[in-house]
């Protein structure tokens, strides 16, 4: 029995990629040079990442963020390579802001080409110290925002029947990750929403992209929230954030994703690891769930209630040698 189901997950897999390949030839790859391209989250971390792969390939690029300052700098290290930089200070979970927003890129280009829904937060503890506002903040920031910059752009992309709507999720709207179940569960609802829009827009000519990134090295640890037992927390998502066989260098990924971009791909995995993990969750659910039940026991447990930012719950251990990549791309991409 089990045979067979596999046979038919392999057969639906074959004519579904068949046909996606059928439709990239008809309408080949999607070139980004010249193309005008909006980053919520763009001014550090994977968002500075996608916007200096961009800058290469010769895109116009518009960035938002909540820092003026850490803009500023974004702005500078992109203009020393050569890219056209547009900035505005944004707070992408305020539908008014994020109209304004619109309307000063097209002030500024008078156009968008491509949205990329990057603004993201992140809430690391046990589920037994988060409460029902944790849930809220977390929506509001990854998949609300999302959904706020979609609606702003969606009527200038009809009028011009084309678009491209890039949506960066994760692994943990996936898979239920122990200790990250707010961001999980915001993730998840982001990729819903990504995949009803892909099919709904396509007739519109509007293309969406729903990215899976695995950990990423863009040194974004030291800003996330972290409740129960600080520092231990802090250190095992640090720690596993820095190694290579968990985590992927934040230029890899921004080149993989902007490949994804060009060649119209409705979603885009990244590294092994992840597409394993999917594959697990669609085959194997008992054995994957199993394993993240033994990770869940592995973690720390605390009744902590307060809150501390990353960079607050630095320990000897998260200050080790085995953290070390973290703490250099946090130099590399703004987070500092």
């Amino acid at each position: 029995m089990f045979l067979g189901k596999l046979a038919k997950i392999a057969l639906l897999g074959f004519v579904g990629a068949t046909l996606i390949k059928a439709r990239r030839r008809r309408h080949g790859r999607e070139t980004l040079h010249g193309k005008v391209v909006l980053i919520t989250g763009g001014s550090r971390g994977l968002g500075l990442a996608l916007a200096k792969e961009l800058a290469q390939r010769g895109a116009l690029l518009a960035l938002c963020a909540r820092d003026v300052e850490n803009l500023q700098t974004a702005k500078q290290a992109l203009t020393a390579l050569g890219a056209e930089v547009f900035i505005h200070p944004t707070d992408v979970t305020d539908r008014k802001q994020v109209e304004v927003l619109m309307h000063k890129v097209h002030a500024h280009y008078g156009r968008i080409d491509l949205l990329v829904n990057n603004a993201g937060a992140m809430l690391v503890g046990p589920q037994e110290v988060m409460d029902s506002d944790d849930y809220k903040k977390l929506m509001e920031t990854n998949c609300w925002s999302s959904l706020y910059c979609t609606e702003a752009v969606l009527p200038h992309f009809k009028a011009a029947a084309n678009g491209h709507i890039v949506n960066i999720a994760s692994i943990g709207g996936k898979i239920a990750v122990p200790h990250m179940l707010p961001y999980s569960v915001s993730k998840f609802a982001l990729v819903g929403l990504s995949q009803g829009l892909a099919a709904e827009l396509a007739p519109a000519g509007i293309q969406v992209s729903t990215v899976i990134p695995s950990l990423m090295r863009t040194g974004s640890p030291m800003h996330i929230t972290v409740k129960g037992n600080h520092k231990l927390e802090y250190a095992w998502f640090k720690i596993a954030d820095s190694l290579p066989i968990l985590s992927q260098s934040a230029a890899r990924a921004a080149s993989e994703i902007v490949d994804g971009i060009e060649s119209r791909k409705t979603e885009i995995v990244l590294t092994l690891t992840a597409k394993i993990a999917v594959a697990l969750q669609a085959l194997c659910p008992n054995v994957l769930a199993n394993t993240l039940n033994l990770a869940n026991r592995l973690l720390p447990r605390s009744r902590n209630t307060n809150e501390k930012k990353g960079y607050e719950s630095e320990s000897l251990l998260s200050r080790s040698a085995l953290a070390a990549s973290t703490d250099k791309a946090a130099q590399q991409y703004n987070q500092i």
